[in-house]
């Protein structure tokens, strides 16, 4: 088989944004006013003519005025007011020429046609989605996505509709990022939505961007709106917080309580204050304990013998 016949397609190359030619429309319009003033002015003349001495110099008048004023209107019909913010896609008959992002009035090719769009920045809020995250746990999230039209052209012929485009992709973007990740990790340096929120909306903004950039639109920022557990699961999973909050605020304080005894029984036994075997050791190191870890005010007790009675 030749190379010619095994080789993959072109694919075919991508319209991309470029300027059109027009030129400032101030000049096109007093050149399309004189012109119309023109024709009106032979039409007039033609017929003054006309109602005075009939004949053929009357005629071509009003033929060329109507011939002037028609040509000055079709001129006109390329005048174009952009406001900032706007951009005009030039077509002449269903090929792209190119587009203008110069506000003002401009003027362009009248046979042409032009399609405003917006290159405002814009805002897409999602609705609250419930998926499942990475543990399978079922959450709600919704996402606010701050966007514009970088290409125009791209915008205008690369989708069927861009801003159904983006919809749909911010959508998929957040349920993709909601099945990758927990809401809270069960591991310390594990990701996870709630506790990670600055990494996880630098990921969302990276993906909408590959998702989005065949439509032409640059995402300027992601930010996550809502983030919860389902409501049929909210109240297991703030039991679970609260447990977890509880373990680890003991565990805090064990370790401030083991070196707090480490500490006395060092400094007992450097001043010599008492010798302490090994189970006078092991009662003191209880008694701390419980008055140090114990979530209640310690009550004293007067041992009226020795240790050892």
């Amino acid at each position: 088989m030749s190379d010619a016949t095994s080789a993959a397609p072109l694919a075919e190359p991508r319209i991309e944004e470029r300027p059109a030619r027009h030129v400032s429309g101030g000049l096109a319009l007093l050149g399309g006013l004189a012109g119309l003033a023109a024709g009106v002015g032979l039409i007039l003349a033609g017929a003054a003519v006309a109602s005075e001495h009939k004949g053929a110099g009357s005629t071509a008048l009003i033929v060329s005025g109507i011939a002037v004023a028609l040509t000055a209107l079709i001129t006109m019909c390329g005048l174009n007011t952009i406001a900032p913010g706007e951009a005009r896609v030039v077509q002449l008959f269903g090929r792209y020429r190119g587009t203008i992002r110069t506000d003002g009035l401009r003027w362009v090719n009248p046979l042409t046609s032009r399609e405003k769009i917006s290159t405002r920045v814009r805002n897409h809020e999602t609705a609250v989605l419930k998926v499942n995250d990475a543990y399978g746990n079922p959450i709600e999230l919704a996402a606010v996505v701050v966007w514009k039209v970088e290409d125009t052209a791209q915008a205008l012929f690369a989708v069927d509709d861009f801003l159904e485009f983006v919809a749909t992709q911010t959508e998929a973007a957040v349920r993709h990022i909601a099945i990758e990740y927990p809401y809270d990790a069960h591991e310390e340096d594990g990701l996870s939505l709630r506790g990670n929120a600055e990494e996880i909306t630098e990921k969302l903004a990276a993906e909408l961007h590959a998702r989005v950039e065949a439509a032409g639109v640059r995402i300027v920022e992601s930010r996550f709106t809502h983030l919860a557990y389902a409501p049929e699961i909210a109240s297991a999973m703030l039991q679970r917080q609260q447990a977890g909050a509880v373990v680890a605020a003991r565990r805090h304080i064990v370790d401030g309580a083991v070196g707090m005894v480490e500490a006395a029984l060092a400094r007992i036994t450097e001043e010599q204050i008492v010798e302490l075997d090994e189970e006078r050791k092991a009662a003191m190191v209880s008694n701390l304990m419980v008055v140090l870890c114990g979530d209640r005010s310690p009550q004293p007790v007067l041992n009226t013998g020795t240790l050892y009675q």
